[in-house]
């Protein structure tokens, strides 16, 4: 997939006012465009003068991302991933490729020049919150003397981890320490930590005493005798307020060296009211209400703040269908849209888990809207590219699962020894999972280039594709790219494969057809 930026640009080009955030949404985690929609705007707004970008993962940890991608720690990618994000985005494909994408850039260019890598996130969920207890101890080594605490009062009074991190812990108020004389205790010396570590001139750590006292805030809202409903609220507002604190404070640090792109969920960055209401959830109904972090952050950063929210059409990674007619996404275009009105439309009643469709607060809040129509769902179905395939001269078609219409192998020539194309629809477990076709709709053509074709398309021969794993996202949607499993031996993949590309795809198969057949050429 491609993305057209001009709109954009242009858009950012006609504001008098110098941006210092553009708060770029999405409206579910799991659709992959939208990271790799994230991704090539920011390499397009480095041109700009850019110079950061903050994710929604743990700032602490994200540490350990900024170092590895700005050439200042040369550790183990797979590491980097591990121990640099939290809530398991290291996981995420998109987030790989980003890591990778940023090393490169940074590696391009001056140091004064290099995109900054942050989180903005707390390392919080709504049923859980980690210990104080490693913050304080990183704090308290770092300023030594400075403090008249030593690892050993703190230990005794944090106890072991799971006293705060078990979800027991946040969602009982009678089982958590967050109002206990421990937890008091704590809270003066994480402030006394982070006086210490402002006095030290260690300012790029402070972050370990701030992580430690919000931490204790969290902890005392769960620990509050309230009513769920209230409790939870309170614990959603301040993760999001954490969020806002964050990213002023990621400005007030990269204001020197250009914009920041802000990328999360759209419930976070919005400059309208949150809300969340969750009917049988698993501890109870909830109505909940609060200010999200872009309400917060962009009452200090004022028109410097711009929010572009993400919206979705039909998805085949969700399994979310095609918008129907008079819903906001119906009524949106591809790509960019400014100046969207809400009008008669109405929200949408076909959402799939996790996902949060647009409404009329979200629309009149957002700057523009970028709207992704159809994310793999756009090109030929994988019937037709069968029959495109077989319609070819000379092939024969094989199908492994007639009742499941999956497993396509086409042949040429005389011999079908091997394919010289497929078609799966279907992981396999524990060989080919990496493309993961378990999502609705997902399929993947693969084809045999043969050793010069991939060579020259790749710029590695097929022997050395195991060192080229990293900077791979198999499971992207619409790219041309080495097969998961079988790029060895010369074999090239696309996913859902859209319109534009299959006239570059047509050429690729009658040149994997002649080779089958012993034709020249």
């Amino acid at each position: 997939m491609t993305f057209d930026f001009s709109p954009l640009l242009a858009l950012l080009d006609a504001r008098s006012t110098p941006l210092e955030v553009l708060a770029a949404g999405e409206p579910d985690h799991g659709e992959p465009a939208f990271q790799a929609l994230r991704n090539d705007l920011l390499l397009a707004l480095a041109a700009r003068g850019f110079r950061s970008v903050a994710l929604e993962t743990d700032r602490v940890r994200a540490r350990i991302v900024d170092d590895y991608v700005r050439g200042e720690a040369d550790a183990d990618l797979e590491t980097v991933l591990a121990d640099g994000f939290s809530h398991g985005w290291g996981s995420f494909a998109g987030n790989r490729d980003l890591v990778v994408r940023l090393r490169e850039h940074n590696a391009s260019v001056p140091p004064e020049d290099r995109i900054a890598f942050h989180g903005f996130d707390a390392p919080t969920e709504v049923d859980s919150a980690p210990s104080p207890r490693p913050y304080l101890l990183r704090a308290v080594d770092l300023v030594g003397d400075r403090v008249s605490v030593d690892r050993a009062r703190i230990e005794e009074l944090a106890g072991p981890d799971t006293r705060w991190s078990s979800p027991d812990a946040v969602m009982d108020p009678a089982r958590s320490p967050g109002l206990s004389p421990d937890a008091a205790a704590l809270r003066i010396i994480a402030d006394d930590l982070l006086g210490a570590l402002w006095a030290a001139g260690l300012t790029d750590d402070v972050t370990h005493a701030e992580t430690a006292l919000w931490l204790l805030r969290y902890h005392a809202a769960a620990a509050a005798p309230v009513a769920l409903n209230v409790r939870v609220t309170r614990l959603i507002g301040l993760r999001d307020a954490w969020m806002a604190r964050n990213l002023i404070d990621i400005r007030e640090r990269e204001r020197r060296r250009g914009a920041t792109l802000l990328h999360a969920h759209n419930a976070h960055l919005q400059r309208h009211g949150a809300s969340w209401d969750a009917a049988g959830w698993e501890q109870g109904d909830l109505n909940l209400r609060w200010n999200p972090a872009g309400r917060i952050a962009a009452g200090v950063l004022g028109d410097r703040y711009l929010f572009l929210a993400g919206s979705l059409g039909a998805s085949a990674a969700l399994g979310l269908a095609t918008p129907a007619e008079g819903t906001f996404e119906a009524a949106l275009t591809d790509g960019l849209n400014v100046g969207a009105e809400a009008g008669d439309l109405v929200g949408r009643a076909d959402g799939v888990h996790g996902h949060f469709p647009l409404t009329a607060e979200l629309i009149a809040d957002a700057d523009a809207i970028w709207h992704l129509a159809s994310v793999g769902l756009d090109g030929p179905t994988e019937p037709e590219i069968a029959e495109r395939i077989r319609n070819i001269p000379g092939v024969t078609e094989f199908v492994a699962d007639e009742t499941a219409n999956r497993d396509r192998f086409f042949f040429a020539g005389v011999s079908h020894r091997m394919p010289f194309a497929t078609i799966v629809a279907r992981d396999t477990p524990g060989v080919d999972e990496e493309s993961r076709l378990d999502r609705p709709g997902v399929f993947r053509l693969n084809i045999a280039l043969g050793r010069a074709e991939f060579t020259r398309r790749f710029g590695h021969p097929p022997a050395d594709a195991a060192a080229h794993r990293a900077g791979v996202d198999f499971a992207r949607l619409g790219v041309i790219m080495p097969h998961p499993a079988y790029a060895v031996q010369g074999w090239a993949a696309v996913l859902n494969p859209p319109v534009a590309l299959l006239p570059e795809l047509d050429d690729l198969l009658d040149r994997a057809r002649r080779r089958a057949s012993g034709e020249a050429g």
